[in-house]
């Protein structure tokens, strides 16, 4: 017997959610840090207590308050007070709460992925921080998705307004997030390895979750502790692919780029400072298990995740609705779990609307299933989320179509008009929020990019 529409909706819910569910950031990191028989060993990172002098913790990140939480967990209050821990994570406003010894600073407000004067004030603390560390100590670097935007440092001649011009303009033009990151990291002092070169600690180790797709060290929050290979020369080359000169961006921004990279604004103590990065998270972790979910709710399951940035949103929308089709026309209830991240190409400030991309995805998706002849007994679920419970500048995950939206959204006259209008100006929250077709999750305290959940059940022969 099919199962009822709303069994499918909870499925997928489930199944989504235990994806999320398996690289929350304190699991994560208390997974990889533990505290025995006189050393802390961090990942494959085994060291002496005994030998540390002083212990500090810096990072950035949708996951930062999460892997703080896990990481004093781990270390226990012993040891954080004998080895006088000091520590500074750049988080999301709406994710501060008090910890033991890590401070957990506010850098931007929910929903707003975009660089802060507030951001920018903790990145020179955490930048005065690692520089006052020394041979004997050991710095931990926690690293999450988001970072590019909660540690802002612009270099100097470039004001805070000047990059969130350029970032603003790269993300209206299409640009995906390894340009973004090129552009960001050229005008930074702490991006591109710029954290690392000021640590004056003698052994600093990054724990790392990935939410870029392949997982590329120098990608993820724009690569504070990795050395950067992208050039001066090539941020320039992307500015001018997306026509930046034509669009206001201040003359300042190209005159710090074709002066080439500057030196450190302060020596670096310890050059010899040991460096390890360690991804303890990613796409493929929460794939997978939303994947066994699916296995063990009954359905015969797929996995995929895209290897690169997937291009258009619409399109992906519209291929997993085309697969969804192909899968209800099989026997058995059927799922295919999915993780990738597109781009959203948005229209000019006056006509945009509000949504994110797994919300234009999802639309998209709508869009295509309305034009198909969808037997009325044939249950369909699509939804698509972020898995840091953010989808652009909203205050939802993402969204979720089944039959009952697909139901609702056909009731007007001009359904199709109204699903094309929206779609045109990046306004998919707008058409999805009366339908109550959004995901709503909160922070997540994680971010590995988007994971998507397609199930179908064939109507009854």
């Amino acid at each position: 017997m099919p199962l009822p529409a709303a069994s499918l909706r909870d499925d997928a819910l489930a199944i989504w959610q235990a994806g999320v569910d398996a690289v929350r950031s304190d699991r994560l990191v208390q997974e990889a840090v533990r505290v025995q028989d006189g050393y802390l060993t961090v990942g494959d990172q085994r060291l002496a207590v005994g030998e540390i002098g002083r212990l500090a913790v810096v990072g950035c990140g949708k996951a930062g308050a999460g892997m703080a939480a896990g990481l004093e967990a781990a270390l226990g209050p012993r040891l954080m007070d004998d080895k006088r821990l000091i520590g500074w994570i750049n988080v999301p406003d709406d994710c501060v709460r008090p910890l033991r010894r890590i401070h957990l600073h506010g850098a931007r407000a929910a929903g707003s992925n975009e660089p802060t004067a507030a951001g920018a004030a903790g990145s020179e603390l955490i930048l005065e921080i690692v520089r006052s560390l020394t041979p004997a100590d050991v710095c931990l670097c926690l690293i999450s998705g988001g970072g590019s935007a909660l540690l802002p440092a612009p270099v100097a001649d470039v004001t805070l307004d000047d990059k969130l011009a350029v970032t603003r303009h790269l993300s209206a033009a299409g640009a995906n997030i390894r340009q973004l990151n090129v552009v960001r990291k050229q005008l930074s002092r702490i991006k591109g390895g710029g954290l690392a070169r000021a640590c004056g600690a003698g052994r600093l180790i990054a724990l790392i979750i990935s939410d870029v797709l392949g997982d590329p060290l120098d990608v993820i929050a724009s690569g504070p502790t990795v050395a950067d290979p992208s050039s001066p020369a090539e941020a320039l080359a992307i500015l001018d692919q997306f026509h930046a000169s034509a669009a206001g961006i201040s003359p300042r921004v190209f005159q710090a780029l074709a002066a080439g990279p500057a030196p450190p604004a302060r020596p670096v103590r310890n050059p010899a400072c040991a460096v390890t990065n360690i991804i303890i998270g990613n796409l493929a972790t929460a794939v997978a298990a939303a994947g066994r979910e699916a296995t063990r709710r009954g359905y015969e399951t797929r996995t995929a995740v895209a290897p690169r940035l997937e291009g258009d949103a619409e399109q992906v929308g519209r291929d997993l609705a085309a697969e969804a089709l192909a899968m209800a026309s099989g026997g058995g209830p059927r799922c295919l779990v999915h993780g990738g991240e597109p781009t959203v190409r948005l229209v000019d400030s006056r006509r945009r609307g509000l949504g994110g991309r797994n919300q234009q995805l999802a639309l998209a998706g709508l869009e295509y299933l309305a034009t198909q002849r969808l037997d009325p007994g044939c249950g369909v679920v699509l939804l698509s989320g972020g898995t840091d419970g953010e989808d652009g500048p909203t205050d939802a995950a993402g969204a979720l179509i089944d039959s009952q939206i697909l139901a609702a959204a056909a009731l007007s006259s001009d359904a199709a008009a109204a699903i094309a209008d929206h779609l045109a100006r990046n306004d998919a929250y707008r058409f999805f929020d009366p339908l109550g077709a959004l995901l709503r999750t909160g922070p997540t305290h994680t971010n590995v990019c988007d994971v998507r959940v397609v199930l179908t059940q064939p109507a009854r022969p």
